[in-house]
């Protein structure tokens, strides 16, 4: 029914307003999920411990969709196993100017400039607050005028005013639509910015998860160094990937916008990626996959490639709550065989 009948109509406007139409719906007349869309499937077979946490199943939903943490509970009635909110900053902030969000209907993709818009940490957590028992991922970032070498004390305040309030913690260093922030990839600003949350984590009495989440478009000896940084930071682990700047192979009339490139192009690269990472550290950290999956065998590749975890974001879009149901359909069949 979403791809033959919701998919074309929602297609017919503007994705950022469809958008905010989308949650208002989902927000105000939550029986229309039971109505129209796929009963989620449960099966404790679908359990994965993972950096310590327990999820319901390794199916997630990727930052940037719910920014403010307005639709977790809605969202994961869906069949998510886990939702991740943000990329949040300190302050809120209007993102870049629209339009910023493209449809690449031939590819199955979305370019976004986004922007890191949000409403700031504070707003989130006074809707955090209200969670019973939704698994919540916090992805971080600075905002756009926070000069790089300034760009810790951002990320700090995310940490704190977050801490209580999610499971986790994605630092967000990979996004090419903030001036200047992929520059904090490089081995020493990454590495003092991940080493200065692990202290501030450590000292809790009760840490939690840290993760980076990297860009599809570092070489071979960038991911190397992310690999040390990793190690030598002992943050939990690594989300791989973010958008690309490639445009390699597209033929949409969209394909020379600005901003990151997610969905179907991103398939293959994002999956070497975490193999990559799996092989080179020796499954060393926990990956969790992202980039491109828009079927149960795009997910169940990047499982097999070392990932232990997998997120949708414009898979979603383009096929629909269905996929959640396809992808654990798909393992529940492979229980027993994939890697924990």
């Amino acid at each position: 029914m979403y791809k033959n009948l919701i998919r074309p109509l929602l297609f017919k406007f503007d994705p950022e307003e469809v958008h905010y139409f989308t949650f208002s719906m989902l927000k105000n007349f939550p029986f229309l999920t039971k109505l129209f869309l796929p009963k989620p499937v449960q099966d404790k077979r679908l359990e994965r411990e993972v950096f310590g946490l327990k999820f319901k199943n390794p199916v997630g939903l990727a930052a940037g969709f719910d920014k403010n943490a307005m639709l977790f509970e809605e969202l994961s009635d869906l069949g998510f196993g886990f939702i991740e909110i943000g990329t949040l900053t300190p302050e809120g902030q209007p993102g870049n100017d629209k339009k910023r969000l493209f449809r690449l209907k031939e590819d199955a993709a979305i370019i976004n400039r986004m922007g890191f818009n949000n409403e700031g940490v504070d707003a989130a957590v006074e809707r955090l607050k209200k969670n019973k028992n939704v698994l919540i991922g916090g992805n971080i970032g600075k905002n756009k005028v926070t000069p790089n070498e300034e760009a810790v004390n951002d990320y700090k305040i995310c940490f704190e005013k977050l801490f209580p309030y999610v499971d986790y913690f994605v630092v967000n260093v990979s996004s090419p639509n903030t001036p200047n922030l992929r520059e904090l990839q490089d081995k020493e600003p990454l590495t003092y910015l991940l080493g200065t949350l692990q202290q501030m984590n450590i000292e809790k009495a009760n840490p939690k998860p840290i993760l980076l989440k990297i860009a599809p478009d570092l070489s071979d000896d960038q991911l190397l160094d992310i690999i040390d940084i990793v190690k030598e930071t002992k943050i939990a682990g690594v989300i791989a990937t973010n958008t690309t700047l490639s445009r390699e192979g597209l033929s949409s009339e969209n394909k020379s916008e600005m901003g990151g490139l997610s969905g179907k192009p991103l398939t293959k690269r994002s999956t070497e990626v975490i193999r990559f990472l799996s092989e080179k550290s020796n499954r060393a950290f926990p990956i969790i996959g992202v980039g491109g999956i828009h079927s149960a065998k795009d997910a169940i590749e990047k499982l097999d490639a070392g990932a232990s975890l997998v997120q949708l974001y414009t898979g979603f879009i383009y096929e629909g709550p269905q996929l959640i149901n396809e992808i654990n359909q798909e393992l529940l069949k492979r229980a027993g065989r994939l890697p924990r």
